[in-house]
């Protein structure tokens, strides 16, 4: 069995001021190492958030990125850009970006590829609503949602898969264990029959996690770590979670 490293990534989605660098320096003052840890502030505050990590073991990232290089695209940032600044990972399909501004997968899967061009991480996420959910088959469209956003060229040094299930985020429900061991194995198992190396890739899990339920979903099989969103904004909590990885 493929031995993956945990992969803890916060999604500070439209939160935070340059103050919150203090809580920033929190974290990298704490300087975990028993995984690899991710922070994707909004995008004014990523080239001050990387000089801020420095040395420690913690990368800087970004939430989303347009598929061009660079052109007449108001208000976008390309995905050049972020590496330029020292962004290291983008994240890419949110189901927020999704639903408000309609991204297909088609679009996600050229964000991907635009990320990896430039030496970024995609992270790229899926996940059903509850009425999904609820009229089945959700693990079926989750993972045809994935293999519709994932770049034919995706290997495991640039590659992440989140399962977010939309009707979890921000809500506190969460499904059970076994909800989220099925989801990802079916990902898992997608992941292996379309590439060579997917074993290797990593699959994080996204919605309502925090300090007291991160080590019992990052125990569940083919669980490698975590999306966090509100509870990454506070390093305590963060920290918490790191810890459980």
């Amino acid at each position: 069995m493929t031995t993956r490293r945990k992969l803890v990534a916060g999604n500070w989605k439209m939160n935070g001021l340059t103050a919150s660098a203090a809580e920033l320096g929190q974290m990298c003052d704490a300087n975990p190492s028993n995984c690899d840890v991710l922070i994707c502030p909004p995008y004014p505050l990523i080239g001050r958030f990387v000089g801020a990590a420095g040395n420690a073991h913690i990368e800087i990232g970004a939430q989303d990125c347009h598929t061009a290089e660079s052109g007449a695209h108001t208000g976008d940032v390309s995905a050049a850009l972020l590496a330029d600044v020292g962004a290291t990972a983008v994240i890419v399909g949110h189901s927020e970006r999704r639903a408000d501004h309609g991204e297909s997968s088609a679009l996600v899967r050229a964000k991907a590829e635009a990320a990896t061009a430039h030496g970024l991480t995609a992270i790229i996420c899926v996940g059903e609503t509850l009425e999904q959910r609820e009229a089945g088959g959700a693990g079926e469209l989750v993972v045809g949602q994935m293999l519709d956003s994932v770049p034919d060229g995706a290997t495991a040094a640039n590659t992440v898969i989140a399962y977010e299930p939309v009707w979890a985020i921000g809500t506190g429900k969460v499904p059970t264990s076994e909800q989220i061991g099925a989801m990802h194995a079916a990902l898992r198992a997608a992941l292996v029959e379309k590439f060579g190396e997917g074993d290797g890739m990593r699959i994080l899990y996204g919605g309502s996690v925090k300090p007291t339920n991160a080590a019992e979903i990052f125990a569940i099989a083919d669980v490698d770590g975590g999306l966090i969103g509100g509870a990454s904004l506070k390093a305590n909590d963060f920290l918490g979670i790191v810890s459980a990885a």
